[in-house]
């Protein structure tokens, strides 16, 4: 792969992170609130997570096996989130995309702006044929922005992931290149 891309919508810059994200990124996912809702994010985030995550997300882009992008405020540039694609299969043509808001930009519509905004990226330059999610049953609201995007309710995984010595369901969804409408 080449350089990873940086991706722009009306409100939003969608970049590679830098090193410079680190501080902010221990903020925003440390928050206990935010990192419930995430399955692989740690919690306490603690001092180096967020420098030695981004230090190896160029080398995995490289490989192309993933693509995370820093969501930034269009205006002020001020780091909002994250989301990306993970697990890049090309040889199927598919790809897991993943997403996380800091609790202080909730509600302002930006993960489906982000998400939009990453589907066509996968659809269009990474040449993918589908593009699938999971979320927590019990966070409706990541599901939303699936639906709001476009993606199909594919599935009610039972007790399919253990996060903080709980099992937990997951709901999964799925988009095809032929469905999505820019």
């Amino acid at each position: 792969m080449t350089e990873q891309p940086t991706l722009t919508t009306k409100r939003l810059i969608l970049r590679p992170y830098t090193l410079s994200d680190a501080q902010e990124i221990q903020r925003l996912i440390g928050d206990r609130v935010v990192a419930d809702t995430l399955l692989n994010v740690p919690y306490p985030y603690e001092d180096g997570m967020a420098e030695d995550w981004i230090s190896k997300s160029e080398s995995i882009f490289e490989e192309g096996k993933s693509v995370h992008f820093a969501i930034t405020q269009r205006e002020q540039e001020y780091l909002i989130g994250g989301i990306g694609l993970n697990n890049i299969n090309h040889i199927y043509e598919n790809a897991e995309m993943g997403y996380w808001i800091g609790k202080p930009y909730w509600g302002n519509g930006y993960c489906t702006e982000a998400a939009r905004a990453v589907v066509k990226y996968g659809f269009d330059a990474l040449g993918l044929s589908r593009i699938y999610a999971h979320h927590f049953t019990r966070n409706p609201t990541s599901g939303r922005v699936m639906q709001k995007v476009g993606m199909k309710h594919e599935g009610h995984l039972r007790q399919a992931v253990k996060r903080w010595d709980k099992f937990e369901d997951l709901e999964t969804y799925g988009i095809l290149k032929s469905e999505f409408r820019d």
